[in-house]
């Protein structure tokens, strides 16, 4: 058997949780390979709204194992947060949530030392969530980070302490307040909670699984333009995003990567500080903010909203491999009579559809198409030939196909467009 992916193409908060979610069925084993808490994928389920921040998407299925990999870091208060809504919600987490041992800790210095560095860069800041992750990510590539399968040790509290000194000694350079006594007694009784949940070895663990024929379904977070590699730096997250990731974050081959499926919205948005070419900073961009309720799930900020931008889409296929494309939120765009679509950038005297490799020094000057909207789908009716119209478009240019277009939040709300009908 081979691993699916299934990850974004933008920058983030592509509707990757909702898509996992109807998959999931279809797979034994649904697991996160990289990012940390900073993710929030957004379930919606018989009307009611879930969001996910390091759990993967498929917890809500019975029978399905949802799989925390190695290339994750953990912030057990937050983590036990969630296992606690979701068991409110009935889902049976501590019989399907298994977490690999090699799995990074957030330690509550982690995420001092991220709000610590945010504010002392002024107007420089790259827009973090403030969740420790770029700190725990740096203790993990110094060979100095603390992993889940560290709070069965022994020695665990002695590690902790060691790390915990030098976090100390790095914040005497920030001009910054804490209080940290409350975040370790609060951090501690998470650890104690954690323990509780099964804890696996991670390449014995998925590798055994795809030799018994497990089908498993690796789940991307942020969004491909989010890479440390490959995005639009120094306006990254601090993992690889990409499908490469999944090899490195499971423990797998490359040989073992079957299908890539990459989720973009029909339109573009961004959270924080970075270029963003296609952006709409006026009165359409608000409109597609406040219609498709364009706020972070993770951090409630409001995003950057603007048209879909088609040689960043391109660009992102390319280092995926991306096999099959799902379309997000397409049902935003009938609020508009007709909208727009980037195909080529203006830089430096020319037009292309390349990418530069410094995005943000770059005057980017987006060319655009438009297309007309097709209003509401009738589940008993051919498609409207504007939507298909629209995909043709997308596929032509970027040489894949799309397989799935969202039009709504529910799950009930998928048209498969191999078939041309509803999915539900």
């Amino acid at each position: 058997m081979q691993v699916d992916v299934i990850l974004g193409l933008q920058w983030g908060d592509e509707g990757k949780g909702k898509i996992v979610d109807y998959l999931a069925d279809k797979y034994d084993i649904i697991a996160r390979f990289q990012g940390g808490p900073n993710a929030g994928h957004t379930l919606v389920i018989n009307g009611k709204k879930h969001v996910l921040h390091t759990i993967p998407s498929g917890i809500f299925r019975e029978g399905k194992i949802n799989y925390i990999g190695n290339g994750v870091v953990i912030d057990p208060v937050t983590l036990m947060k969630e296992i606690e809504n979701l068991e409110k919600d009935g889902a049976d987490v501590l019989g399907r949530l298994v977490i690999s041992k090699r799995a990074n800790l957030i330690l509550p210095t982690h995420k001092i030392l991220d709000a610590a560095s945010e504010s002392s860069k002024g107007t420089s800041k790259i827009g973090s969530t403030l969740k420790g992750i770029g700190p725990t990510y740096m203790d993990k590539t110094g060979r100095n980070g603390l992993r889940i399968g560290d709070i069965l040790e022994d020695d665990f509290i002695v590690k902790y302490e060691l790390l915990k000194s030098k976090h100390l000694q790095l914040l005497q350079i920030y001009n910054y307040t804490f209080e940290l006594d409350e975040l370790e007694e609060q951090w501690f009784e998470a650890i104690e909670k954690l323990k509780a949940y099964k804890q696996v070895d991670a390449v014995y663990y998925i590798n055994e699984a795809l030799k018994k024929g497990k089908k498993i379904l690796a789940e991307g977070a942020q969004g491909s333009m989010l890479d440390i590699d490959f995005g639009t730096y120094p306006f990254v997250t601090s993992s690889n995003t990409i499908s490469a990731a999944v090899c490195t974050g499971l423990g797998i081959s490359p040989k073992q990567i079957g299908e890539v499926i990459g989720i973009t919205k029909a339109y573009c948005t961004r959270v924080g500080g970075g270029p963003f070419p296609t952006e709409l900073d006026d009165a359409i961009g608000e409109k597609l903010r406040q219609v498709g309720g364009e706020f972070g799930a993770t951090t409630g900020r409001p995003r950057r909203c603007g048209w879909i931008d088609l040689p960043a889409l391109n660009y992102t296929c390319l280092i995926n491999g991306v096999t099959k494309i799902v379309i997000t939120k397409a049902d935003i765009l009938n609020s508009f009579e007709e909208f727009g679509v980037c195909t080529h950038y203006k830089y430096d005297n020319k037009e292309t559809k390349d990418l530069p490799y410094d995005m943000v020094n770059k005057n980017i000057q987006p060319t655009t198409i438009t297309f007309k909207s097709w209003g509401n789908i009738d589940a008993t009716k051919p498609l409207p030939i504007e939507l298909k119209e629209y995909v043709d478009y997308l596929e032509k240019y970027l040489n894949v196909p799309v397989s799935m277009v969202s039009n709504g939040p529910g799950r009930e709300e998928l048209i498969d467009m191999e078939n041309g009908k509803l999915l539900a």
